[in-house]
Formats: structure tokens, sequence, C-alpha cells
């Protein structure tokens, strides 16, 4: 497929969006010299990121990997447990669960919304089953009223992998806020970002004490550098706070761009034939962190030729995640041996996500979707 030439600069795939009061806050945390895990910006940043999410509790953490970690090991699962996942998810999710000794058991996911298929996770819960872990993929929420129906009659844990979905709402509540606990990125591509960071929220108190003891090398209550427990150094400093708490002041507004920048997506892609696009359930709202679409057969070329395109016309893309069951680190675990998930599969082979940054302009989107229908062969 022949390239454009152009003299436009590269779209990026994602950027952080700084307009707040971001150098003000570090600024602060500089002439105070409160630079490290302690500081008023870390009690500020839970406290508000918490009761954003509907929690009474929020545990800053070193990034969203962690933030998974920390809350598995601190609900006590470990060696013989098991923990259900999706096999659609970035590979950070069934890590955590490796690092606890647990074994992952993976369940596929929905054409749709690309999250966990709801009905095909009792099969696969086992009398070692001790938490089910939701991914809300992309920025849609799950439908957790039906997880948590099912690991409440299963009496099993809910964690919510909430890292793509900063104010996501499913029936009214907030993502990160339905499950036992919920487990958040702020990387610098997630819709507010602390450069690297990680978030775990919980309305459960003795669950939180928990957690902040472990993240914090287990130290004891009653003397420093004694320690009866293996932890975790997973702090966060006062200054990634600092700029976490200036990017919630406008978590609102990046959230609203999000999904405008969807509606202009969806408004110019709809009529591109071969082009699926993401959905909102009318139950959910979709904050859209990614805005992926599907490859199909007859858009005329496949996803990797598309993404070579529109790379050569100065637009950053990324493929969809690759599946759990595919993944060479698991294989040489033994795990996953001959699984099979074929919707995984088919979406991690026609899947990517266009450029969705928060500071995206119209004029840029306008730009992409007029060469994605370039690029296609077949003509609505």
């Amino acid at each position: 497929m022949p390239g454009q030439s152009n003299n436009r600069a590269m779209i990026p795939v994602c950027e952080p969006f700084i307009s707040g009061h971001e150098m003000e806050y570090v600024a602060d945390c500089l002439y105070s010299n409160w630079i490290s895990s302690k500081g008023k910006y870390i009690d500020m940043f839970e406290q508000g990121f918490s009761r954003f999410c509907g929690c009474g509790h929020g545990i800053t953490c070193a990034n969203g990997t962690s933030a998974l970690h920390l809350a598995l090991a601190s609900l006590g699962v470990g060696e013989g447990d098991e923990v259900i996942i999706p096999a659609f998810t970035m590979v950070s999710t069934a890590f955590a669960v490796a690092y606890v000794g647990a074994k992952p058991v993976l369940v596929d996911c929905e054409r749709h919304t690309w999250n966990i298929d709801i009905a095909m996770i009792e099969k696969k819960i086992t009398p070692r089953t001790r938490v089910i872990l939701p991914v809300h993929i992309y920025g849609h929420p799950c439908d957790m009223a039906s997880i948590l129906e099912v690991a409440r009659k299963h009496g099993l844990f809910v964690v919510e992998d909430a890292a793509e979905a900063h104010g996501a709402e499913a029936n009214g509540r907030k993502a990160g806020g339905m499950g036992d606990v919920g487990c958040f990125s702020f990387y610098a591509n997630k819709i507010i970002t602390t450069g690297e960071g990680g978030m775990v929220t919980t309305n459960d108190a003795d669950f939180a004490e928990r957690a902040r003891y472990l993240k914090d090398l287990a130290f004891s209550r009653d003397r420093r550098f004694i320690h009866s427990e293996i932890g975790f150094n997973y702090r966060m400093t006062n200054v990634q706070a600092a700029i976490g708490l200036a990017q919630l002041e406008k978590i609102q507004e990046y959230v609203d761009r999000r999904r405008k920048n969807a509606w202009v997506y969806n408004r110019l892609l709809k009529d591109v034939r071969g082009v699926t696009l993401p959905v909102e359930r009318q139950w959910a709202k979709n904050v859209y962190w990614m805005y992926a679409i599907v490859v199909e057969d007859d858009f005329g070329v496949g996803r990797d030729h598309l993404m070579q395109a529109l790379a050569e016309r100065g637009i950053e893309t990324r493929p969809f995640f690759v599946p759990m069951n595919r993944q060479p680190v698991f294989r040489k675990m033994g795990l996953f041996d001959n699984e099979k998930y074929p919707v995984a599969e088919e979406i991690a082979e026609k899947g990517l996500y266009l450029p969705s940054g928060s500071g995206l302009k119209q004029e840029q989107i306008e730009y992409v979707c007029s060469q994605i229908a370039e690029c296609s062969r077949v003509r609505s």
C-alpha cells in the first residue's frame, strides 16, 4: 500500500495532558523538601481519588502492576490458589497472579465489549478459586453486577483491574469502587497520570491497613526495623502524588474530552465498511481510554497493513493486546497448553487503537479518519 507524503508531525497514540496545577504542586514539594514517600500530597491524592471512586480508602503504590500484586497479597492469595482473569488483557494482570504463586485461569472475552465473558466464568470455578479479577478493557466497564452475583454465590473475592478505566461507570457506580478491591495505574498514557504510579481502592478498613503495611516493607508498628513478614517497597513519592492531585482536579474534564473525541470518531467512521467501532452498553459509561477498532475481513486490507499505512501518513497506532494463552512466558511455565480462546485470539489479530489522548484536537481526528477511509480498498 503506497504511503502519502506530508509534512505533518506524527500524531501520537497517546500522551499525557498537563493543564492544571502540576508545576505549582511539584514546586511546593521541592521547596519544602517533601520529595519522597511522605508528605501532604500522598494523603490528599489518596483521599481524593478514593472518594472519586466511591471508596473509603486509597493506597498509593508504585504502578498498576504493583497495585494488583499488593491487592492479591493483602487478600492472602498464594500457592495453590486460582484467580480467574480474562484471556484478553495486558500481561500485568497475569503477572500479578504469578507473583503471589497462584495460578491464573483464563476466560474468553465478549466480541463487542472485549471484556471477560461473564457467561463462561462459572465454568472455570474450582475449589481452589479465590478471586475473580475482571479487567475494564480500554475504558468500557465490565458488567460488575453480574460478576459480583457469581462471586457472592461461590464466596469469592472480586478485584477490579481498573487501570484503563478512570471514571468509567457501570449502573452509575464507578470502576474501582464496585468490587472488594480496585486497582489503578497512573502511567503516562492513562486518563490521569503521575508519570508512574498506581493505587488500590477499597471500602474495607482492615484490608486497607494490611495493604499499607505490606507496601511499606512490612515495618513493625511497634518498633522500627523489625519485620515479621516479607513486604514490598511499593511506595509512591510525594512528587508523584502532587502531579496526581493536580490531574485529579481535572479528571472530569479529561473524561469528557475522551468521550467527546470518541463521539467524533464514531461519527466519522460509522460508514467505513469493515471497521467495527467500540461500543457503550446502555448501563455503562465508557471513558474510551483508548479509541479501539477492529479491522474486519471486508475492510479490504489487514490490520497490520492499515497500521503501516497510517504510520506512513504520520499517525501512530498500537495493536490489541496479545492473549495470555499466546504468551511465550506462560507456555514455558506449562500454563494454558493447547487452550483456545477464539474471540480473544481473533480480536488480537484484527484490533488496533487510534490516537486517543485527552489533548487530541478535532482536526487531528478528522485527518485520522480520512486516512482510514482512504486506506480501505473496499469503499462503503
